[in-house]
């Protein structure tokens, strides 16, 4: 996955960047929250990151564990955690060698973390390493968005800018998404943080755009019996790129 050392300096405004006032999250945490709930064992987020999702799953009292690459997205975690008296499960752990402590009942990998992932070699690693994480009867869920030619021609190269105001603060984040290689469709994601004119951050990320069915053939090859995927968190058929790939994947 990307370099500790990008996640670790975005930690502390993370939440600016990505919170529910940054307008990029998609409506997740109730479907990963009853997918939890429902579950017959532990779960174990992948990419826990500064408990966006992982601190829901506490609150409801869920058996959750979580890792992430960045310890400093994991400090700032157990912080917030301490504030609301929530006991947080977590480590540092890449997911491409991850060794599972215990067999989990549900996986979830919310807010396309998978495409972090840029090599086939650590897609495969770690499609595996979270099969054999899962009871017999377990299940891995993620999610991410579906490629759009429309999207990449549009927006591609084109920064975004939104206003957010968190903790009585006003910033602006900056987005911009440029492929780095288009053969291989590999993209890069370029976040900055202002507060006012002063930059905070300026951090990119890889991201691997990944279709539908290579993602059919990488679960495939790294040994699931089924997945399905719906169009959305309601569980509507996939019919559009408009759409977000929800996918439900067995051992």
């Amino acid at each position: 996955m990307d370099d500790e050392a990008y996640w670790d300096a975005f930690a502390a405004y993370y939440d600016v960047a990505y919170g529910d006032d940054a307008q990029t999250i998609p409506d997740d945490r109730e479907f990963y929250r009853e997918r939890a709930l429902a579950a017959d064992g532990p779960v174990l987020e992948v990419g826990c990151g500064t408990g966006r999702v992982y601190l829901d799953l506490l609150r409801e009292g869920v058996d959750a564990y979580g890792i992430d690459l960045s310890t400093g997205m994991l400090d700032r975690l157990r912080e917030k955690a301490a504030a609301e008296g929530l006991d947080p499960a977590v480590r540092r752990a890449d997911v491409t060698e991850f060794e599972p402590e215990r067999e989990y009942a549900l996986v979830v990998v919310p807010f396309r973390a998978f495409l972090h992932l840029t090599t086939l070699d650590d897609q495969l690693a770690a499609l595996r390493t979270l099969r054999d994480a899962l009871a017999e009867d377990g299940e891995l869920a993620l999610n991410f968005f579906a490629p759009s030619f429309e999207v990449v021609c549009e927006t591609y190269g084109e920064s975004e800018t939104v206003a957010v105001e968190r903790d009585g603060e006003s910033y602006r984040i900056v987005r911009t998404t440029s492929f780095v290689d288009e053969v291989e469709q590999v993209a890069e994601l370029r976040i900055e943080v202002y507060d006012d004119d002063d930059l905070l951050v300026d951090r990119t990320a890889g991201l691997q755009l990944v279709s539908k069915r290579e993602f059919e053939l990488l679960c495939r090859v790294a040994g699931f019996s089924s997945w399905s995927v719906s169009g959305g968190f309601e569980g509507d058929p996939l019919t559009s790129t408009d759409q977000e790939m929800v996918w439900v994947v067995e051992p």
